[in-house]
């Protein structure tokens, strides 16, 4: 059971904070009819609705590139989660990174320390010689989005 509580902030009635539910963010990669499929990069955050810092939860790359082009060099295809805060990241980051997933629904915990407010969950894709895309959904129990090419259901649950 919730409890919600009204705040009287000069005279005008504002609304109660909202925090992040405890629980998982399911995505779904689609499985792609085409002559050459690569498994998407794929980065996971969430975003401060008012604006702030982003906090990313997930980045999947190719973590075992041979040669003398390592997987890091295409995380800027992932360009909004690039531009949002991916380019200051070190890479392998502990507990956030990992490889590249095959088609199929992948599980990401949401983490217990999220401050209060209101956020929205960003998921962008993007795979070589393929697309790119981004879908964002808000961050509440039972929210979901369907993207069009390169991601399926992105769905958030409670626990």
């Amino acid at each position: 059971m919730h409890k919600t509580t009204l705040l009287l902030l000069g005279g005008a009635i504002a609304a109660p904070a909202i925090a992040a539910p405890a629980g998982t963010v399911t995505i779904t990669i689609p499985r792609l009819s085409v002559a050459e499929y690569h498994k998407p990069y794929l980065a996971v955050w969430l975003e401060p609705v008012g604006g702030g810092p982003p906090r990313t939860l997930a980045v999947w790359y190719d973590l075992k590139k041979r040669g003398n082009d390592p997987g890091t060099k295409w995380l800027a295809d992932l360009r909004a989660w690039w531009r949002k805060g991916g380019r200051s990241m070190t890479m392998s980051a502990d507990g956030v990174s990992g490889a590249t997933r095959a088609p199929g629904q992948y599980t990401i915990p949401l983490p217990a320390d999220v401050k209060p407010g209101q956020y929205v969950l960003n998921v962008e894709a993007a795979r070589e010689t393929g697309g790119r895309e981004l879908v964002s959904v808000p961050l509440a129990a039972g929210a979901r989005t369907t993207g069009k090419t390169e991601l399926g259901t992105v769905a958030i649950s409670a626990h």
